[in-house]
C-alpha cells in the first residue's frame, strides 16, 4: 500500500473503478505501447528483416514493454522510482519469471515451433530492453504533469 493513501481526498462513492484518471492512464500507456510496437515493426520491415524475424522481435519487445510497465502500475500518483522495490518481491519475481519463460521459449526447439520464435542476439535483446523503457519515461511524465496540474 501507499503510505499517503489515507491523506488523499476520498473518491466519490458513485465513481467507478475506471475514473477519469484511470482512463487517461490506460489510454496513454496503450497508445505508447502501440506506437512503440508499431514503430519497431515498421522500422524492422523497412530495414530488411523478414516478417518472421520482425514478428519475433516485436513479440519480445511487447513482453519487455509489459514487464516494464507493471512497475508504473504500482501507484497512480507516485513515481515508479519512489515506490520501493522491496514493497513487492512477488511482482519482481513474476517479472523475472515471465521474462525467463519467454527467453527459454526462444531457445527450446519445441517451443520455437509452437510459438514460431527464435533466439535473438544479445545486442538485439539489449536494444529492445532499452526501447521498452520508453513506457516508463512516458508514464513518469504523465504522472508529473497530472501532479503539477493539481489533478492527481
Amino acid at each position: 500500500g501507499e503510505k499517503e493513501a489515507m491523506k488523499r481526498k476520498p473518491r466519490d462513492p458513485k465513481e467507478g473503478v475506471f475514473n477519469k484518471l484511470m482512463i487517461q492512464e490506460n489510454v496513454t500507456s496503450a497508445l505508447t505501447i502501440g506506437l512503440v510496437a508499431f514503430g519497431a515493426w515498421f522500422y524492422l520491415i523497412k530495414s530488411g528483416y523478414d516478417e518472421p524475424q520482425a514478428r519475433n522481435l516485436v513479440l519480445l519487445l511487447m513482453v519487455f514493454l509489459e514487464n516494464v510497465h507493471v512497475f508504473n502500475c504500482r501507484s497512480e500518483y507516485k513515481s515508479a522510482f519512489k515506490v520501493p522495490l522491496k514493497n513487492n518481491y512477488l511482482l519482481i519475481g513474476g517479472v523475472f519469471i515471465a521474462q525467463a519463460i519467454h527467453i527459454l521459449s526462444m531457445n527450446i526447439p519445441f517451443m520455437q515451433q509452437v510459438l514460431d520464435v527464435n533466439p535473438v542476439s544479445m545486442k538485439e535483446w539489449l536494444l529492445l530492453a532499452v526501447l521498452a523503457s520508453i513506457i516508463l519515461w512516458i508514464m513518469e511524465l504523465f504522472k508529473k504533469v497530472k501532479l503539477l496540474s493539481g489533478r492527481p
